[in-house]
């Protein structure tokens, strides 16, 4: 379904490789803007600079998972040049576009709004995320074997969380022979946390469980581990944060008390870049064959 069209690349980091990958072996016409210090170009794509009249022939616009800043700003690991998305930029995509980032700010989804363009955020699919959830929990595994000194087995966990990453998490863990705390915001969620196996709690209550933790993982995008919190815990204790950007740690008060408390977010893109890319290639290839079908069907 990508035969012929023309896929542009803005940015990104090393998952972005293995989706180029899949759109060139697709028949795509690939071009590619902030990859020029890429170590091996692909044959089969081109190198651009980023203008109006490159996207007013765009089918499709893949932007890297963070998408862009609030003031149209591109990340890209690929080059030192600075790459801005404009609304003149935006404004130029014909309207049968599809923008695919991983989430988007406000800045993108406002203006994608105002010019009518399609704009599919990857990582709020539950089917991306669940998939994501298997290299977030192998890299939070090896962050957790590389910062303690005790097997994970026989060990106390807590998980504040039970979303996509939390549940593949809680279930790892015990499957590992950890004791796992799971906390959650709901009942139906302490609910499948105990059918799970799992000890749950309700995170209003987490300064009341958190003395006996060796291991906390948090995947809560807001303040929950807090000064408070942080006082009740075993200096001994090593926290994997593994929520977006600031975190839900009191990082500054854990590094007064002692403890080790790391910030990890987008582990995917770290750990296992080549099937993290895969997940979302085959995602992109199965919404762009759905868009064609009902296209057709009209």
């Amino acid at each position: 379904m990508l035969k012929g069209k023309h896929v542009v690349f803005i940015g990104g980091d090393a998952r972005q490789l293995e989706v180029i990958k899949n759109c060139i072996e697709g028949k795509a016409r690939v071009s590619l803007i902030g990859f020029d210090n890429l170590q091996s170009p692909f044959s089969g794509a081109v190198n651009r600079e980023l203008t109006e009249n490159l996207l007013k022939t765009t089918d499709i616009l893949i932007l890297p998972i963070l998408g862009t800043d609030e003031e149209g700003f591109v990340d890209s690991i690929f080059t030192t040049k600075k790459l801005v998305l404009t609304e003149r930029h935006i404004a130029s995509l014909p309207h049968h576009v599809t923008i695919f980032s991983g989430i988007a700010k406000s800045y993108l989804k406002d203006l994608s709004e105002k010019y009518s363009i399609r704009l599919v955020e990857l990582l709020k699919r539950d089917d991306v995320a669940i998939y994501n959830s298997i290299p977030t929990v192998e890299g939070a595994l090896m962050m957790a074997i590389q910062n303690t000194n005790i097997t994970i087995h026989g060990s106390t966990c807590a998980v504040l969380g039970l979303g996509r990453v939390g549940m593949t998490l809680g279930r790892t863990l015990t499957a590992l022979g950890a004791q796992v705390k799971m906390g959650v915001h709901r009942p139906d969620q302490a609910a499948r946390a105990e059918e799970m196996g799992l000890k749950a709690f309700f995170t209003k209550d987490i300064h009341d469980q958190v003395d006996d933790v060796e291991l906390l993982f948090n995947t809560v995008p807001s303040l929950i581990v807090t000064e408070e919190v942080l006082n009740r815990m075993s200096h001994n204790t090593v926290i994997i944060d593994l929520a977006s950007k600031p975190g839900g740690v009191d990082f500054l008060h854990a590094e007064k008390r002692g403890i080790k408390a790391l910030l990890a977010p987008s582990l995917p893109g770290i750990v296992a870049s080549k099937s993290a890319g895969r997940i979302l290639a085959q995602t992109i290839i199965r919404l762009v064959a759905e868009q064609h079908e009902e296209g057709s069907n009209r």
